[in-house]
C-alpha cells in the first residue's frame, strides 16, 4: 500500500480515474495540460517472476499518461482512443521505485493526436513510448445500458 508520505511533492491522487487506473494504482498527477506528469510508486502487484515492474504494466501507464496528457490539455476534456501505441524498453522499475512521466504532444488535430511518452525513474528514462489517438465521440461508460438487458 502507498502512503502519501511515498509520494513526491506536487503529485495529487488523479482526479479522474478509471477502472484499469483502480487496477493498477494509485495513481497521480502533477502539472497540467501538455506539463501533466503521471506518477506512481512500483509495488508487488505490479511484478513479473524477475522481481522488476512487467512490460505490460509499464505500457497500460504509458497509454493512460498519453491518453491523460492529450484529453485534459482541452476543455472539456477530448474523448480519446488509442488506435496505435509503440513501446521500447529501456531500463526497469523495481519494487519501491517511484515513476513518472514526461509527455511530449508533437500535434493534436481534430481527428488524430500524436505523442510521445517517456517513463523515467530518478533521471533515468526507462521506456519510450509513441502513441497515436483517435479523437471519438463515444462517451464514458458507452454501452453500459446493453450489458445490462
Amino acid at each position: 500500500m502507498v502512503v502519501l508520505e511515498d509520494v513526491p511533492a506536487g503529485f495529487v491522487p488523479i482526479s479522474r480515474t478509471s477502472p484499469l487506473a483502480e487496477l493498477i494504482g494509485p495513481m497521480y498527477s502533477n502539472g497540467t495540460g501538455y506539463d501533466l506528469s503521471l506518477g506512481m510508486r512500483a509495488q508487488q502487484k505490479h511484478s513479473n517472476m524477475r522481481g522488476i515492474v512487467h512490460g505490460g504494466v509499464l505500457a497500460a501507464f504509458a497509454d493512460m499518461a498519453l491518453g491523460y496528457t492529450l484529453a485534459f490539455a482541452n476543455d472539456p476534456p477530448a474523448a480519446l482512443v488509442t488506435a496505435n501505441l509503440t513501446i521500447d524498453y529501456a531500463g526497469a522499475a523495481k519494487i519501491g521505485d517511484w515513476m513518472y512521466t514526461r509527455t511530449d504532444v508533437q500535434r493534436q488535430g481534430g481527428r488524430l493526436a500524436f505523442a510521445n511518452c517517456y517513463i523515467y525513474v530518478g533521471e533515468q528514462r526507462i521506456v519510450r513510448a509513441s502513441g497515436v489517438f483517435l479523437m471519438s465521440d463515444i462517451k464514458a461508460n458507452a454501452g453500459k445500458e446493453n450489458r445490462d438487458g
